[in-house]
């Protein structure tokens, strides 16, 4: 098992301890620190300026949103990236869903399988650089020949040789055909919300990619970063109330009350009951109230809390499901020290 620094992304202000988070976890073994995006701060400026301190890390992101850039820019920064930090950049790749693709970046969300997988093989094109980057679309056309056009639109290949002609891509999925397309195309998987309670039905999604023609990996060489929520303690009452307000926000409060993709994996697990309670509370404005319903078996679930014998035995569990490595936010150096220790024992 490996961990990962899960820097997410900014509040109303930055994070003042993310320097001393990213140097203790270099200092620790951690294996990559990460960096996340929403509708505020972007992904690649944090992942870029707290790496430029760190010497062995993987510099990942988890998730950039593909409608924050075309293609060739997401892949122009992934190789500016990869150079600067010695071949250390993991691409990480989210849809993210309508309402901030429409509300925010004001495009279409259509298609997101589609879109994903022609994303991925235009970024390929860059960093293999073997001839200028083409696509026949029908999301991003190379070169655009759509309304508008000039007619002048050139075929072009990067003006800088990338330094790895092949960085790896992992996808944020949520659901089975996005995880199974994961293991076709992908070299891992980044869910948000992971239980190794179903590491079969996941397992059967991956295989499902796995099996088609021209699959990039097989289950021995796919990585599967799981962010997992850790906390040491011995009063769990406590950590379940701090942790249920952020489900509370995924489950009831993100997307909109039809399209939700983030309360869709809950109701895989089974807590369908649950998710339209907590959505009723949480869209009438009753949030407190939604974080409260939110048993403590659903924090569990997709969770770690306890005391250090606890927590030992289910990094165990989560590595036997398949998960290479952990994503995790730790709140102090202490905790980033503790953990890499705790990994280091179940070794």
């Amino acid at each position: 098992m490996k961990l990962g620094l899960q820097l997410g992304y900014w509040g109303a202000q930055p994070a003042p301890t993310h320097h001393e988070l990213v140097r203790a976890a270099e200092e620790s073994g951690f294996d990559a620190v990460f960096t996340a995006e929403a509708w505020g701060s972007d992904a690649y400026t944090p992942l870029a300026w707290w790496g430029a301190s760190t010497q062995r890390m993987r510099l990942g992101t988890s998730v950039v949103q593909l409608s924050a850039r075309t293609p060739t820019a997401c892949a122009m920064a992934a190789l500016t990236l990869d150079h600067l930090s010695g071949g250390r950049h993991i691409v990480g790749l989210g849809v993210s869903g309508p309402q901030v693709v429409e509300g925010w970046y004001g495009q279409k969300f259509e298609k997101p399988l589609g879109r994903t997988r022609e994303y991925v093989d235009i970024m390929r094109q860059v960093w293999a650089r073997q001839a200028p980057v083409v696509s026949d679309g029908p999301h991003y056309r190379l070169p655009y020949t759509g309304p508008g056009a000039t007619g002048l639109g050139k075929p072009l290949k990067p003006i800088v040789h990338p330094l790895r002609a092949d960085i790896p891509v992992m996808l944020g999925a949520e659901g089975p055909k996005n995880i199974a397309l994961a293991a076709e195309i992908a070299d891992g998987w980044l869910p948000l919300f992971y239980t190794p309670r179903m590491a079969d039905t996941y397992n059967a999604w991956l295989d499902e990619g796995f099996a088609r023609p021209g699959a990039r990996r097989s289950r021995e060489d796919f990585e599967i970063c799981a962010t997992a929520q850790i906390v040491i303690t011995d009063d769990r009452d406590a950590s379940y109330a701090a942790i249920k307000p952020f489900l509370a926000l995924y489950m009831g409060g993100m997307g909109s009350e039809d399209t939700n993709f983030h309360a869709e994996v809950y109701r895989r697990m089974g807590y369908g009951e649950v998710v339209d309670e907590v959505t009723s509370l949480f869209r009438s404005g009753r949030k407190d109230d939604a974080a409260a319903i939110i048993p403590d078996e659903v924090v569990d679930d997709s969770a770690i809390v306890g005391d250090v014998d606890h927590v030992r035995e289910q990094i165990a569990v989560w590595e036997k499901a398949g998960v290479t490595t952990m994503l995790v936010s730790p709140g102090s150096v202490e905790e980033v020290r503790r953990l890499a220790s705790l990994v280091a024992e179940t070794a």
